[in-house]
């Protein structure tokens, strides 16, 4: 997952360098990455900034859940659960923040990009509201996935970003950067 990779960044960042080898993060449920890499590529990016909002169900078992004792189940309107660098909500929703973390390694880092985590009984579906502002460009994109039903926490356009990565690695034509 992308939060394993930003637990072992360095490491596997040098392990990949010494023995000529590549660490692919796809995109995941996120539209836009390139977009974001591009605008890094330029190094002018002022903000980035991502707002997730899931069912409560999504959110079951996160460790800031469990450690603050939420009732998700008992909800009634939305609860803003983090806010904050996306690093430091990788620890504590690792099975939720994968999207996050793709952006903010496309993009100015785990440390700078800012992230917000609701609980949303209001919402079906897992919405991530993904803003940038540099020089270059400002964009907005909103990505509303459905969740998967074995794992809530994820969503179903998931894997095929997975499978679309793989496929991309032998493909004749690739699209996108």
């Amino acid at each position: 997952s992308a939060t394993q990779v930003l637990e072992s960044q360095e490491a596997l960042l040098a392990l990949a360098s010494s023995s000529g080898g590549r660490i692919i993060v796809p995109s995941g449920a996120l539209c836009g990455l390139d977009a974001v890499r591009a605008a890094a590529e330029g190094g002018h990016v002022r903000s980035v900034t991502m707002q997730t909002r899931k069912p409560p169900r999504s959110l079951q078992g996160a460790p800031l859940v469990a450690e603050q004792g939420i009732d998700l189940a008992t909800l009634r309107e939305p609860v803003c659960l983090y806010s904050g660098s996306v690093r430091a909500a990788a620890r504590l929703f690792p099975a939720n923040v994968n999207v996050a973390v793709a952006l903010s390694l496309a993009g100015i880092g785990p440390d700078l990009t800012q992230y917000e985590v609701w609980a949303d009984p209001h919402v079906s579906r897992n919405t991530h509201v993904v803003r940038v502002e540099a020089d270059e460009s400002s964009f907005e994109v909103t990505v509303r996935g459905v969740p998967s039903e074995e794992n809530p926490a994820t969503g179903k356009l998931t894997p095929l970003s997975a499978l679309a990565t793989l496929r991309g690695l032998v493909a004749t034509m690739r699209v996108g950067t």
